[in-house]
């Protein structure tokens, strides 16, 4: 039923005759995209206790795959037009829905609970969770670092010394591709070493990445290099804070579906913090350059080194 209504709303989008349209478009198409989000804590719902860390590896991986290699096509626009984007997302939602139909195994709900009531427990579920709360945290941090890297990447490339046009800012997504395929690796280390380890590891990777950002304003090279290491360290601590929170204790929210819970706390604090990053990053740029972006960047990765470093002696689950 979603994937039906995202192919509605990407047709009126393409065929959009106006931007009030376009922008109801966008959010419908927003509201019913969540799909790629259930996925993931299905994913874990599936796979055994031992392996769940490698199992939201590899779909994370597909997704920030899809996420990345998306920028890449986007950069068609410059010579087929947008119109044509939201046309081609058109047919591979269709072909997703094929595959869905034939393939998804089948799931069954555990909570009778009225939506309303479900999300009244998600302040309970947070409350009661400190380990959920710095992951909420530092996860959501470290996404804005992300989006505000990405959201402002275009307008570096089109001015000095590029003069470069969508098309090479999609190139990027390619780049950052390398940084997905680190998602089931990280994955696999959660499981054996505890998420923790990863996430610092990850975190100190991100604020890395910024400072070479911040050194190659006008080098190519040097910005490839801080887009390889910013998605490794982003995902692999997107992968490592999913493990963490899926291992969560389930008696916190018995009458629930522990995994799907938790992952939604999670990603509307990731949500909020991307789309967080973006604005206070289009502000930056405007105020002081790619240098203002650079400090919102390096601040966000601050933030969530903090949270880490305050939670280190959170009780969750016995997730080290």
């Amino acid at each position: 039923m979603q994937l039906a209504a995202l192919g509605v709303s990407l047709v009126a989008a393409s065929a959009a005759p106006t931007l009030t349209v376009l922008i109801g478009a966008s959010l419908a198409i927003g509201v019913v995209a969540t799909i790629a989000q259930q996925v993931v804590p299905f994913s874990a719902e599936l796979a055994p206790a031992a392996e769940r860390g490698h199992a939201v590896g590899t779909v994370m991986s597909d997704l920030l795959l899809g996420i990345l290699l998306a920028r890449t096509v986007l950069g068609g626009a410059q010579y087929f037009g947008w119109r044509a984007v939201f046309g081609a997302s058109v047919i591979a939602t269709i072909v997703l829905a094929a595959v869905v139909v034939m393939r998804l195994p089948k799931s069954h709900p555990t909570s009778t609970l009225p939506y309303s009531k479900l999300l009244a427990s998600l302040w309970h579920l947070s409350v009661e969770n400190p380990g959920l709360r710095e992951a909420v945290l530092t996860g959501g941090s470290l996404f804005a670092a992300f989006s505000a890297f990405w959201s402002l990447l275009t307008l570096l490339l089109a001015g000095e010394p590029f003069h470069m046009g969508p098309q090479a800012a999609g190139l990027f997504g390619i780049v950052g591709a390398a940084g997905a395929l680190a998602a089931p690796l990280a994955g696999k280390s959660a499981d054996r070493r505890g998420p923790r380890a990863v996430t610092t590891l990850s975190i100190g990777l991100v604020a890395i990445s910024f400072v070479v950002f911040a050194l190659s304003a006008r080098s190519i090279a040097g910005l490839v290099v801080g887009v390889i290491v910013l998605d490794i360290g982003v995902h692999a601590a997107q992968v490592s804070n999913q493990s963490r929170i899926y291992a969560l204790r389930p008696e916190a929210c018995s009458r629930v579906n522990m995994v799907n819970m938790v992952n939604m706390v999670y990603m509307v604090a990731y949500s909020i913090g991307g789309a967080a990053g973006s604005a206070l990053a289009s502000l930056a740029w405007h105020a002081m350059g790619w240098t203002g972006v650079c400090i919102i960047e390096l601040a966000a990765s601050g933030l969530a080194g903090f949270s880490h470093w305050r939670g280190r002696d959170a009780r969750d689950t016995g997730a080290p």
